[in-house]
């Protein structure tokens, strides 16, 4: 194929799933991470080596340095963008509005001012469905409206879209706007309900319970999620939103019972009260997305869980996480 894709935040979770992917598809992929702290670098260098038999350079470099990434699109002239690197999370973002701000919305707007100014070809930004905050209607669609995002991230997320439009409408570069719906998987990050969940109870230690136990997520494997990511950045003509979840929402009461099965190990609960900024449940309409892109998840949740607790049994007990004993 010998076509070039950029994928920022290349040794995240999903970034080091999708780099895998592509390259076996025979991109060429170059990467792009900054490795912050905002969790352990080792678990990302931990990611980059999983990438088995497959060779890929990350350059270390902050999306917040226009010049920095000018130069490296000048250099690396790639036909696609895949722009995975973010801040994440929904309660961190309520601490660090600012930063948040300008890591997802300015960070966007200089990569996809240096796509334009080299010719790339696709442009892919992950999004999210925390942008469809509590919204009453069921299943989300991407025709929504998305106009009272109850987060800092999921302000960003959304702003980032509408960036992405702009630059469309501008220039004309094809862009997917890709909304992800709680992904999960082996090289999850430590600080996600499933990871940290499965990190707790294999330990016999509290494991913390918001709420009720009734809000509920759309899981979504990431291996389906990447097959969603790739099929968007390929097919992609103009500006357009998918949603890539799992269409299948499951209340945390339930994720823990599956956990514990997957396990085989009661947890413990430490139960406190809902927090702010939380959204109640996620559900991914899938209309669009399979109909334009064929995109169809696989991997059941219970199915999805074995998977990730037998990764986490090999690989995530040799990591800590800070103020956790080995």
């Amino acid at each position: 194929m010998n076509k070039t894709i950029l994928v920022t935040g290349a040794a995240g979770f999903i970034g080091s799933h999708a780099a895998q992917a592509l390259i076996q598809r025979g991109y060429r992929v170059v990467g792009v991470d900054n490795f912050s702290d905002f969790y352990d670098r080792s678990w990302k260098e931990m990611n980059l080596k999983s990438i088995q038999g497959d060779k890929l350079d990350v350059e270390e470099i902050d999306i917040t340095s226009g010049d920095e990434i000018s130069k490296l699109v000048r250099l690396v002239r790639p036909w696609g963008i895949l722009h995975l690197a973010a801040m994440a999370g929904v309660r961190p973002s309520i601490e660090q509005p600012a930063y948040y701000a300008k890591v997802n919305v300015e960070g966007t707007t200089h990569l996809l001012q240096a796509a334009v100014k080299t010719g790339v070809e696709k442009f892919a930004f992950a999004s999210s469905s925390s942008v469809y905050g509590n919204a009453k209607k069921v299943p989300f669609s991407e025709e929504d409206p998305v106009e009272e995002p109850i987060s800092p991230y999921a302000a960003t997320k959304r702003a980032g879209e509408l960036v992405c439009y702009t630059f469309w409408h501008l220039y004309k570069l094809p862009i997917a706007s890709l909304r992800f719906f709680t992904v999960y998987g082996p090289r999850q990050r430590p600080d996600l309900a499933i990871h940290k969940f499965t990190r707790l109870i294999s330990a016999g230690k509290p494991v913390p319970f918001f709420g009720d136990g009734t809000t509920s997520r759309d899981y979504t494997y990431v291996d389906d999620t990447v097959c969603g990511i790739i099929a968007a950045l390929e097919k992609v003509q103009s500006f357009r939103i998918y949603n890539l979840g799992g269409s299948h929402p499951v209340s945390l009461n339930e994720l823990i019972a599956e956990l514990e099965r997957a396990i085989g190990k009661k947890a413990i609960l430490d139960r406190k009260p809902a927090q702010p900024g939380d959204v109640e449940r996620t559900y991914a309409d899938l209309t669009r997305s399979s109909h334009e892109l064929g995109y169809t998840p696989q991997i059941s949740l219970p199915e999805g869980l074995r998977r990730f607790v037998a990764w986490y049994n090999e690989y995530g007990h040799l990591y800590k996480m800070p103020g956790e004993a080995k």
